[in-house]
């Protein structure tokens, strides 16, 4: 006999309602628990107790115990009490995602979720993704003080450079008992920006060319100072650039000049990155980025349709990155 074939239809049929669903709820990155976001539904505990609950009824209508009844009507009590615990466990938070940092392609990225309660103490509050296949089966336990904050963090990884969406989050409690479970599905609306990954080992840098004096480097000597060409520290200046040693001597944050005669300017090029591939090419021009970088040196970055000026520092960086993790072909 060949095996019945409807079930993966109904697997397809099941995800496409799952889908539909979870588009109909808005995109945020501050989501609140209230009555009309939160569901709660009995567990394979609750549903046991239930039945319990059954059998002992059943037991004192046919035995006529006076003292079953009062036993079953108690715990029914408890487990209505329970109900009530669990979804007011939700009930009031504010769910908040900060701003989630860049990270290189595989590269773990943490979302910080941060929990504000204005009500009382809240206990076993779990925070984990909705597509559990493909983002991992981690949970997060975190407890809320009263009138308070807690924060819990999440992590995915992106395969590929560019923008990823947050997936789907689930807050759930099943606090106190476990016979019931309250729960809400929130999409952020943040996005994950992944850079691409440095070409490892890194290939040299190409070779720099004189770049134009537009202004003559404002030299600092102070107590005998061995060393010129430093200038006051200015936005945007890499930690990398920062004469630690004249700071500790004279108490004034400055930098190392890159601006001077004879300064090289590099040019990261995607022609010059000589290498098969699209994603090959943009991993290279990453790991020159990374390397200039390093070395302080002032750089500039072409790429078929799009031109970064030449600069240096963080900004620079962090600008380049994001130019190589959104770049489409032409």
């Amino acid at each position: 006999m060949t095996p019945a074939a409807p079930a993966p239809r109904r697997r397809s049929l099941s995800q496409r309602v799952q889908r539909w669903w979870l588009q109909r709820l808005p995109l945020t990155d501050s989501w609140t628990l209230t009555q009309s976001n939160i569901y709660i539904l009995p567990t394979k505990a609750g549903i046991v107790f239930a039945v319990t609950l059954l059998l002992m009824l059943l037991a004192s209508i046919n035995y006529q115990l006076n003292l079953g009844y009062a036993l079953t009507f108690l715990l029914a009590g408890s487990g209505l009490v329970s109900m009530h615990l669990t979804h007011g466990t939700l009930r009031g938070l504010t769910l908040h995602l900060r701003p989630t940092p860049s990270v290189f392609a595989g590269d773990a990225a943490l979302l910080e979720v941060v929990l504000t309660n204005p009500g009382a103490e809240r206990h076993g509050v779990a925070l984990y993704f909705e597509d559990r296949e493909r983002h991992g089966t981690s949970w997060v336990w975190t407890d809320v003080p009263a009138q308070g904050q807690a924060s819990a963090r999440l992590a995915i990884v992106p395969a590929t450079r560019g923008r990823h969406a947050v997936p789907t989050v689930i807050a759930e409690s099943l606090f106190p008992f476990g016979l019931f479970r309250a729960w809400t599905l929130w999409r952020p609306a943040a996005q994950v920006l992944a850079w691409p990954r440095p070409e490892s080992p890194p290939p040299p840098l190409p070779a720099g060319s004189p770049r134009p004096d537009d202004h003559q480097p404002q030299t600092l000597r102070r107590e005998g100072a061995e060393l010129d060409g430093v200038r006051a520290w200015r936005r945007g200046d890499s930690l990398r650039q920062v004469l630690w040693k004249k700071v500790a001597r004279s108490g004034e944050l400055v930098s190392r000049d890159t601006a001077g005669v004879g300064t090289q300017e590099l040019h990261l090029d995607w022609q010059s990155a000589r290498v098969a591939g699209t994603e090959q090419r943009l991993a290279r021009l990453a790991a020159w980025v990374l390397a200039a970088d390093h070395a302080g040196q002032v750089y500039r970055l072409q790429l078929p349709g799009q031109n970064l000026p030449a600069g240096q520092g963080d900004s620079q960086r962090r600008a380049a990155l994001d130019a190589l993790a959104l770049w489409d072909a032409p």
